[in-house]
């Protein structure tokens, strides 16, 4: 049953490749870079990938421009999509949306980051403010696909994944070295992704998850084996923290994913310092927790990959960040 769910997320690695056709329409491909400063930092050879170099500055819209393409088969123009987010997958939703001819509903929760709203806002989505977390948005955009009867593009898919993972696929196929990958795991799309790419590939890649201690659930699942519910209270990685994983998701992980490491916001936000002070990039928590992982992952050896995944930091949170 397992192994079954496992195919059913993972796309094979014919479908990357055709997805990576259809991005390329779209995105360039991003750097990939090892920086001396990081380096030296973890003590061995760390490959940064620059997602956050996409127009929408982060990895998200490679998911969401194969997904729209592939509905395109079952949606007549004009349709309506909706989703939950607190930001990337939202400007990804929306990119993609207009560009295949849909309007884009994005629920957001209260309080979301002004910045990403406005991004997502920018790209002619409809936002809706709903609920206290990522978790009640995601119940109210299900409510309203009921309602309406739109479509609900969830948080990971295999037409995301294979989307997302026309990036790994940039990386492990310049540098199939790489011995640990370490990714960032919020709803799943990054991790699964980076283990279709490692599978379709036949690589030995060891596949890491990161996740932050302030927001439990996914690693508390992964050790459970099983779904499990848990509150968040991170204040700088939103883009990982959820209350409900994706069950689908956790099943992949547990049948590819070597370990998963928690990351404290001091050490997010130490990571976001490093990657402004080292390389002069912005990242978001979310997009600087895959090296915080790195730094805090003593002991490990051999040459490893983490994705800067994105750089859509309100400006008075960056500024307090640098500034502490």
């Amino acid at each position: 049953m397992m192994e079954g769910m496992r195919r059913e997320l993972l796309p094979e690695i014919d479908e990357i490749r055709a997805a990576a056709d259809l991005v390329a329409q779209y995105l360039p491909q991003t750097p990939q870079y090892t920086w001396p400063q990081i380096n030296a930092r973890a003590g061995r050879r760390v490959w940064v990938k620059h997602e956050n170099h996409l127009p929408v500055g982060a990895f998200k819209v490679r998911g969401g421009l194969v997904y729209m393409n592939a509905l395109r088969q079952k949606l007549a123009p004009g349709s309506t999509v909706i989703s939950a987010t607190r930001g990337n997958h939202g400007q990804s939703i929306a990119v993609a949306a207009r560009e295949n001819g849909f309007r884009a509903v994005i629920v957001v929760p209260k309080g979301n980051s002004l910045e990403k709203n406005a991004a997502m806002r920018s790209q002619g989505a409809e936002l809706i403010e709903f609920g206290d977390d990522f978790q009640a948005a995601t119940e109210h955009a299900m409510t309203l696909e009921a309602e309406h009867g739109w479509h609900r593009v969830k948080s990971v898919s295999r037409h995301l994944v294979a989307g997302v993972a026309t990036g790994f696929l940039e990386l492990l196929t310049t540098h199939p070295e790489i011995e640990t990958m370490y990714v960032a795991v919020g709803m799943g799309s990054g991790i699964c992704a980076a283990m279709a790419v490692r599978d379709g590939l036949g690589l030995k890649t060891e596949i890491v998850g990161v996740t932050s201690s302030a927001a439990p659930a996914t690693a508390r699942s992964f050790a459970a084996g099983r779904v499990s519910e848990a509150e968040t209270s991170t204040r700088i990685a939103d883009g990982v923290a959820c209350r409900k994983p994706d069950g689908e998701a956790i099943e992949t992980m547990l049948s590819g994913v070597a370990r998963l490491i928690e990351v404290p916001d001091e050490a997010v936000e130490e990571a976001m310092r490093i990657y402004f002070a080292d390389t002069h990039n912005v990242a978001e928590g979310a997009g600087a927790i895959g090296l915080a992982a790195v730094l805090q992952d003593e002991g490990a050896g051999g040459v490893c990959g983490t994705v800067l995944s994105g750089g859509n930091v309100d400006s008075d949170v960056f500024a307090r960040v640098l500034g502490s």
